[in-house]
Parts: C-alpha cells; structure tokens; sequence
C-alpha cells in the first residue's frame, strides 16, 4: 500500500503565504501586519477549519524562499501550483490589506503587489477597485 503525500500547501496555506510575504517584503513585520494576518486567519470563511498552527510552518517557508536568490519565483510557483484560481483576487484582497495595516505602503510591498497582480492574472481594473477598498478601510 503506498501512502499519499498530500500537497505542500494546501489553499489557505498559499493566502497565508501571501500574507506573510507582503509584511516581509519591507524587512520589517510590524505588529499591525501581524494582528491583520491573525483576524483574517481568524475570521474570514476561506479559512474555515484551517489549522492556525499552519502559519508558523508557512511563515518559515516564506522567510526560507525569501534568503534564496530565486525565492519570490519558487514562492509563485508553489501559489500557482496549489491555489485555485478562484482565490486569486481573495489572495491579492489579503495581500492589499496587510500592506495597508501600518497607514503606510513602502516601495518594495508596492513592487511586490505589482509582482501579486502579475503572478495571480489580476485584471488592472479589479486589482484597482481592490486597492480602493484597502485604501478605505485602512485611512487614518
């Protein structure tokens, strides 16, 4: 009897990885980000039954694709391979919100959002009322 190895991200761990690699693409985690990413996990239906101990295992995923030279491309390529495509614009909704968590966007979460956009096939009208929604919720 052969055993099956189950996926290495499920969908919920590809949202997460999302989420995490947009607070790090600064180089700085801030709390905000953090609470933000945990209140989504928490809450939002997408993420019904997923295992919150999962975000420290994705989490370390990231951080590791992150120190390679070609990691960000490994990182969409395991999104790809294992996120439905009907969770594209849920990916890149939760990528917006957790740039937006701190009131402040840094150049590099602003390449990595264009990069989210790109990777996801994120129509530019979509990612824009996206970006909106994020903008509002997060205004100061």
């Amino acid at each position: 009897m052969t055993e099956q190895v189950p996926h290495p991200m499920s969908p919920q761990d590809c949202l997460v990885a999302i989420m995490v690699a947009i607070s790090a693409s600064d180089e700085t985690i801030r709390t905000a980000e953090l609470v933000k990413i945990e209140v989504a996990v928490n809450m939002l239906p997408v993420f019904a039954g997923y295992d919150i101990d999962r975000i420290r295992h994705v989490s370390q995923i990231v951080f590791d694709l992150f120190e390679q030279e070609d990691g960000l491309d490994a990182l969409f390529g395991l999104i790809r391979d294992n996120l439905p495509e009907r969770l594209n614009e849920t990916a890149y909704a939760l990528a917006c919100d957790v740039a937006a968590a701190d009131g402040s966007l840094a150049e590099t979460e602003l390449r990595l959002l264009e990069e989210i956009r790109y990777e996801l096939n994120i129509d530019r009208l979509h990612a824009a009322a996206i970006e909106r929604g994020a903008r509002a919720r997060h205004a100061v």
